[in-house]
């Protein structure tokens, strides 16, 4: 056995206000979390624009991560106790799968970049592939303190946050309906937005999970901890992921970006206005060195840059993220999407360039995964296991979630310059025209011009 693969004399502990302490008592595990790549999580927000929503959302991937570790330790715990194998076929716990499953849990997002989403919309990277590439590749030190284990441990990582590795019980805990990665960001997300809707009994849900063949399943007799994990999640994401107001900053954010990539395409290699540091990105020529550089201080180290840029659009938007200038939005359907043209047309008679200052955005294109069981992959079901030791899936005996099951809750939104919601005399030259696009507006919904929501 490896030396990196004993426990630690004395356990090391985190204090965490979601887990009260993380315990870490492999060698390993220690040595991950002080390696430069996962230590380069602590200065990424967790939520990206989301703070400027909900102010207490300052929390990073690096506190996550270790999160979802304890977590997964702590179902490791569970398993060993009460679900030991006792044969290879048993379909129970074979705590020999531990070390993989933590190292999995804590490196699992290991590959996010700055402001996360909104980054890999713009730069077309996938923080899951670099994640296997941080991993597998032997310039990283994360990798070289992976093959202290063995010299094929860090592929074993990297498949199990695949959904390859052979052991369907070690992928379900890290990806699955109900697993280590969204219990804890709910619980945390939910915790520094202060929205209380997010919380669930992780303590119960814990209690009542257990392995068999195919995986991981639930007693039936937690079947009431588990409806409310997934209410909890639906409500966390209408009423936090897809807030109107931090979808906003995404688009100014995208926006920014995007009028950055198209003005560097003429900047001068020796100008010192260029971002070297995202050249490579804008060109489509960048290597994880590249990558593994940037950092949310980065990105609003060339946006305060860029505030006194010599194009007025680079500066405005620059402005208007770091100061907190959301556009605002109305919502819109297929049936009055065609009166979105007209509503340009007025934004560009008073001065603004539409392709920078307005945009649509449909919350159901956002990442959210909704609990659909019909769907062909074993991890979008959570199973219940009954009295007789059958397994049932959960929304055919739960009313509560058979309601949610499948639903693509959400909104389509049009982003404008909040300048068009002005009343202020003071522009009178431009007042006929906020007034006309004002008439398109009633209740947060566009309108007809007889005042009739389509």
């Amino acid at each position: 056995m490896a030396y990196k693969d004993q426990l630690l004399p004395r356990e090391k502990v985190f204090r965490d206000p979601i887990h009260n302490y993380i315990f870490v008592q492999h060698h390993v595990i220690l040595d991950l979390i002080n390696t430069p790549e996962f230590q380069r999580l602590r200065r990424i927000k967790q939520l990206g624009p989301t703070s400027y929503t909900f102010h207490g959302a300052e929390h990073s991937r690096f506190g996550h991560c270790l999160g979802v570790y304890e977590i997964t330790r702590q179902i490791c715990d569970v398993f060993q106790r009460n679900f030991p194998s006792k044969s290879n076929d048993d379909g129970l716990w074979n705590d020999s799968e531990r070390l993989v499953a933590l190292c999995a849990a804590l490196l699992h997002d290991l590959g996010h970049g700055p402001y996360s989403h909104t980054f890999e919309h713009i730069f077309h990277t996938n923080h899951e592939d670099i994640t296997r590439q941080i991993i597998t590749s032997p310039k990283t030190n994360v990798n070289r303190v992976l093959r202290t284990v063995s010299d094929d441990f860090p592929e074993k990582v990297a498949s199990v946050i695949n959904h390859t590795y052979p052991n369907p019980q070690v992928v379900q805990m890290i990806s699955s309906q109900c697993d280590a990665d969204r219990m804890d960001y709910l619980l945390r997300d939910a915790y520094y937005t202060g929205a209380q809707y997010g919380t669930f009994d992780l303590t119960r849900i814990l209690r009542v999970m257990r392995p068999y063949n195919g995986g991981i399943c639930f007693d039936i007799s937690g079947m009431h901890a588990v409806e409310d994990y997934i209410i909890s999640r639906l409500q966390m994401y209408m009423q936090v992921y897809f807030h109107p107001v931090s979808r906003s900053m995404e688009v100014i954010l995208t926006h920014l970006l995007l009028r950055a990539r198209e003005l560097s395409n003429k900047l001068p290699t020796d100008s010192p206005s260029t971002p070297y540091m995202l050249m490579p990105f804008f060109n489509h020529h960048f290597n994880l060195n590249d990558y593994l550089k940037l950092d949310d201080g980065v990105l609003n180290t060339y946006f305060l840059q860029w505030c006194d840029n010599n194009d007025p659009i680079l500066a405005d938007l620059s402005h208007r993220f770091l100061d907190r200038k959301p556009f605002k939005s109305t919502k819109y359907n297929q049936q009055n999407k065609h009166l979105i043209k007209l509503m340009e047309d007025i934004i560009k008679k008073v001065g603004y360039n539409v392709k920078y200052y307005t945009d649509t955005n449909n919350s159901f294109d956002l990442p959210y995964d909704a609990y659909d069981p019909k769907k062909k992959n074993h991890t979008t079901q959570i199973e219940l296991r009954q009295k007789d030791g059958s397994l049932v899936e959960l929304s055919t005996i739960s009313p509560l979630v058979k309601a949610v099951t499948g639903k693509q809750l959400g909104d389509e939104r049009f982003f404008f310059p909040k300048e068009l919601l002005s009343t202020d005399s003071n522009i009178e030259i431009f007042q006929p025209y906020y007034e006309k696009f004002q008439s398109f507006i009633k209740n947060d919904h566009i309108i007809n011009q007889k005042g009739e929501q389509l």
